[in-house]
């Protein structure tokens, strides 16, 4: 019975009223997934002029960048010099720029939204894909670098070029990259550059087992180091992109 002299709601109305109450959260709006997906990289990386992307150095590098750098995929691939299983000198890098720039397009065709991120061992093309007006790209990551030229000329003029963050990955025993002449041209580059000395390292960073036990160092330790120092790189430069 009412004693207050008012209307009390049917037993269908509270039966509506509890299952209202037991009815799930909306899910989140698609703006927060994308937030994710703006930081979380497309990497494409590219091999140096003597092995292919198979090579059991460029198979540990990529395994260890995509976790470091949660990166959405890790992209390889061989040059056509390379491709067919016939090893053949390499052409200079600005000849390898198209088909290069070609995968790159590919890849954030893949991935749209992602920050994409190059990553090179040795020669300069990833630097010359850079700077191409096609692409937007929010880091370069140079694995060994190799400023000296045979004949001793500085392969600087890509890197004054620049306009991308740009991360280099040097070992200080690396004869195709002096650290003092490294310095000196990054001083003169006008992108944000940041250098990682692998110590001991020659130009693939591998260090003589010598020197690991006199420095109490081992291999794999000193490359995990690295690849930390490229995750935390390329995230400030995404983040920086983004804002």
């Amino acid at each position: 019975p009412n004693y207050l002299g008012f209307r009390q709601p049917s037993s269908m109305a509270r039966k509506r009223r509890r299952a209202e109450q037991r009815t799930p959260a909306p899910s989140p709006p698609p703006l927060l997934r994308t937030k994710s997906s703006q930081r979380q990289p497309v990497v494409v990386f590219a091999h140096g002029a003597g092995a292919p992307s198979s090579s059991d150095w460029m198979t540990r590098w990529k395994e260890m960048a995509k976790d470091a750098l949660d990166a959405i995929e890790v992209v390889t691939f061989d040059y056509p010099y390379m491709s067919g299983g016939k090893r053949r000198p390499p052409p200079k890098a600005d000849k390898l720029v198209d088909h290069h720039l070609s995968v790159v397009k590919n890849a954030v065709a893949e991935h749209p939204g992602h920050p994409l991120v190059l990553m090179g061992k040795s020669m300069g093309s990833s630097c010359m894909v850079a700077s191409s007006d096609d692409i937007s790209v929010s880091a370069v990551i140079c694995l060994g670098y190799p400023l000296k030229g045979v004949k001793g000329a500085l392969r600087d003029e890509i890197l004054l070029k620049l306009m991308v963050p740009t991360m280099f990955v040097q070992g200080n025993k690396d004869g195709l990259c002096p650290l003092d002449k490294l310095e000196l041209t990054r001083k003169k580059m006008t992108c944000k550059n940041e250098l990682h000395v692998v110590d001991g390292g020659d130009h693939s960073f591998k260090i003589g087992q010598k020197y690991q036990k006199s420095a109490g160092i081992n291999q794999h330790d000193v490359e995990l180091e690295a690849v930390k120092a490229i995750a935390q790189f390329v995230q400030n430069s995404i983040a920086e992109s983004l804002t």
